[in-house]
């Protein structure tokens, strides 16, 4: 382990991260909420750790290796939770566990909650909770494509340049750097064409830059207790429909759009189509069993209602126009199925990814085939790639350890004291980084035990660090050397 060199980096991040404090700073003066102290203070804590960290070991040049790659991720995200969550208990003066789960569930883009009564927060605290996400939903972004690739986690070696055209396979430092800014720079112009879009349809310019940030990062924190609902508009429904699925979709795909000027770039890449066509087909599902049930009188509201639905549970969104858990039965249990497909890899959004399940289909398919043809050759393919066997395996991997993850923490969730429903509903909440659950979870976390939010914020963190990158810090073979 590079220790100095990896402590140099936290110091930087740190100080980088310190400054994300002033927009809150400047929002409660404007709004006189009295909340300015506590992010004075939360900044002053965040800059002073960074430089007592990077200022011994300035001159610190040790090349940083993919061993310690995964240290980093992790202790990046846990670390950025503890930060974030400093306004919440100085400020509100919430315990820790609330606040450091609030936090760690924006900077994860999960969207869980553990406030009852958000509409009565100060205007800094929730600018400071959209934020969070937003600033969350870039560093997953540059972590799918430019970082979890290197590490060769669950698959992600997908998602290099051969597929890409963005992220390469070769040492980190000034390619990282050039794909970071590439991808800011669309993250940011998505995010900015959200927000005026949000305003000229009728939101308030701070909802309309809360919602955006937190819709493109597919996050689903929102400025108040009904989400979208609150608002109870199609065109802004529409607009989210359409930056959510944007979000879901790889950024590295995005770039190749906008490099070359051609939206067909989307419809090529066969885990992009793929989406769009799970996306579709759910929505009309979904919409036709909301009319054929009567939960809805008309087609057209079955249709808006499902359609928003199926966009937010499949990017992991989160936002709510209708709580989907007094559905009738079958359909919670379909908009659970597509959380866990989730959207593309190099997207914000949670899930074991459309590329993987495409993937994992066609291995079934390829051992049904290999029994009726023992001597057969036969190749998994996306599109006209072949699949390397190694990487098929580290699918394979990926998929039974996060099946496993989420039964082992759906069991201690239920040893905690929550129903069988809860318990899976808050796994499902916090391991697909959806944010709403069912049962007891499904609109905030408030009421359950701290050792359920405890868990949450370990199944936050598995989910949005593709299981791997979490657990092999938990191998005594890792920290021998």
């Amino acid at each position: 382990m590079h220790w100095r060199a990896i402590v140099r980096l936290f110091g930087i991040l740190l100080l980088l991260y310190s400054i994300s404090f002033l927009p809150s700073i400047l929002i409660s003066l404007w709004y006189a909420d009295q909340q300015w102290p506590a992010f004075a203070l939360s900044l002053a804590l965040t800059a002073s750790t960074g430089l007592v960290l990077w200022l011994p070991n300035l001159r610190e040049r040790e090349q940083l290796s993919v061993r310690d790659g995964f240290l980093i991720v992790t202790l990046f995200w846990a670390l950025l939770g503890m930060l974030g969550a400093l306004p919440f208990m100085l400020g509100l003066n919430w315990d820790i566990t609330d606040a450091v789960f609030e936090s760690i569930s924006g900077f994860t883009t999960t969207g869980a909650t553990v406030i009852e009564g958000i509409d009565r927060l100060p205007p800094s605290i929730l600018y400071h909770r959209q934020q969070i996400q937003w600033l969350g939903g870039m560093g997953v972004i540059v972590l799918a494509v430019a970082i979890l690739p290197l590490l060769g986690v669950g698959g992600m070696q997908l998602y290099r340049a051969e597929t890409s055209g963005v992220a390469k396979h070769e040492k980190p430092t000034p390619r990282i750097a050039e794909t970071a800014r590439v991808l800011w720079t669309l993250y940011f112009a998505l995010t900015a064409v959200c927000a005026l879009s949000y305003w000229l349809a009728g939101m308030s310019g701070f909802d309309a830059i809360g919602h955006a940030f937190t819709t493109v990062a597919t996050g689903g924190f929102s400025t108040h207790d009904a989400s979208l609902g609150y608002f109870d508009s199609v065109a802004i429904e529409w607009i989210a429909i359409i930056f959510m699925v944007a979000g879901g979709i790889n950024f590295a795909v995005h770039f190749l759009a906008w490099h070359k000027r051609d939206l067909g770039a989307y419809l090529r890449d066969t885990e992009v189509l793929a989406y769009l066509l799970i996306f579709v087909g759910g929505a009309l599902l979904i919409s036709l069993s909301l009319f054929m049930t009567t939960a809805y009188a008309t087609l057209g509201e079955a249709w808006r209602h499902g359609s928003f639905q199926v966009a937010s549970i499949l990017t992991s969104t989160g936002f709510g126009t209708a709580t989907f858990g007094l559905w009738p039965l079958h359909i919670p249990l379909l908009l659970v199925v597509l959380s866990f497909t989730g959207g593309c890899g190099g997207s914000t959004a949670g899930g074991i990814k459309v590329l993987r399940v495409l993937i994992l289909a066609k291995l079934g398919i390829r051992q049904l085939k290999q029994l009726a043809h023992p001597h057969a050759l036969i190749n998994v393919k996306v599109g006209h790639r072949p699949i390397m066997e190694d990487v098929l395996f580290s699918i394979w991997g990926f998929y039974v350890l996060y099946v496993l993850v989420c039964l082992a923490l759906t069991i201690a969730m239920m040893a905690a004291g929550l129903d069988l429903e809860s318990a899976f509903g808050a796994v499902v909440a916090t391991v697909n980084l959806l944010g709403p659950g069912l049962g007891e979870v499904a609109a905030t976390f408030a009421s359950v035990d701290d050792v359920v939010k405890w868990l949450g914020v370990f199944g936050m963190l598995a989910g949005r660090l593709e299981i791997f990158t979490l657990l092999i810090l938990f191998l005594p073979a890792y920290w021998r050397h």
